[in-house]
């Protein structure tokens, strides 16, 4: 490769100097720069360069998602309060008991009980598995009417917005 253009004389990128011999195309943060052998320890040497866009010039394709089928969406059932405040009841156990069991403070469970906190995934496993109950349903039939979303693209900011509005 020549390393004039047109009168132009090539210069590295980063340090300036004449560029004697073939550029090193180098991936600097993200940017690929033209650059001397010494500078190329900077990045990461590119085989080969993205062309330059032509004015004018179709963008490329965006490869497509490939459709996975949807995994049942997993939630802590409505009445999880009732639930564990029976199952903890029947057992005989205060809330500090509990607390302990699942090691978490009381006002943890306090807050469960009287629905102030709907328990996380993680935690209801924890307490379904300790008192052997059901806290924990698959939601199978979401559907884009239910949603309000379509099935091909997510939640868009303007979706957000709306959301954090009602």
């Amino acid at each position: 490769m020549n390393t004039s253009v047109k009168g132009l004389v090539m210069r590295c990128e980063i340090c300036g100097k004449k560029l004697v011999e073939e550029p090193l195309k180098t991936k600097v943060d993200g940017s690929i720069m033209l650059t001397c052998k010494e500078c190329s320890k900077f990045g990461k040497v590119q085989r080969e360069v993205p062309k330059p866009k032509r004015p004018g010039a179709s963008r490329a394709r965006t490869p497509r998602k490939v459709q996975r089928p949807r995994e049942p969406a997993e939630e802590v059932v409505e009445n999880v309060k009732d639930i564990v405040r029976q199952a903890r009841e029947k057992k005989g156990w205060s809330r500090e008991e509990l607390g302990e069991k699942i090691y978490e403070k009381s006002s943890v469970v306090s807050r469960i009980e009287s629905g102030k906190m709907v328990p996380d995934l993680k935690l209801a496993r924890k307490i379904e598995k300790l008192m052997n109950i059901v806290l924990i349903e698959k939601n199978e039939d979401l559907s884009s009417d239910d949603t309000g979303h379509s099935k091909i693209r997510g939640a868009t900011i303007g979706d957000i917005a709306r959301i954090k509005k009602n």
